[in-house]
């Protein structure tokens, strides 16, 4: 199964006083157990490196966007990902979610992949499927 990585999932991963590090960690852990293929974008990763700018997990961040190069599974958003999904802000789509969430939803669907490890209810308003 191709799972699509979300900046809400990853950081409750790396920040154990997160609400939802719990269901996060446990979840990440079962896909890692089978193997599942891990999929990004560099718009996720940079917002998780903001988000780690100045906490202890700064670091994993790093490391995770290094393990995603080397295995071809960091996405950049193509030209018409970056336009698709600016339509679809503009047009106030899924809820109101912000941009990196609509080039997400964008990359997602031109993948085939319908799975994203998140609770964010921008990817269900979007017709997604979250794990936690």
């Amino acid at each position: 199964m191709t799972v699509f990585l979300d900046t809400v999932g990853l950081v409750a991963v790396w920040d154990k006083s997160d609400q939802w590090h719990e269901a996060a960690h446990t979840c990440f852990a079962r896909l890692l157990t089978v193997r599942s293929e891990l999929i990004t974008t560099t718009a996720v990763l940079m917002e998780c490196g903001n988000a780690a700018a100045r906490r202890h997990y700064r670091s994993a961040v790093n490391r995770l966007r290094q393990q995603l190069e080397q295995g071809n599974r960091l996405i950049t958003p193509s030209a018409e990902d970056w336009q698709n999904a600016w339509f679809a802000y503009d047009n106030d789509a899924a809820d109101s979610a912000g941009i990196v969430d609509h080039v997400s939803f964008v990359v997602m669907r031109r993948l085939g992949i319908t799975t994203a490890f998140t609770n964010d209810k921008h990817f269900r308003a979007a017709g997604l499927e979250t794990m936690f």
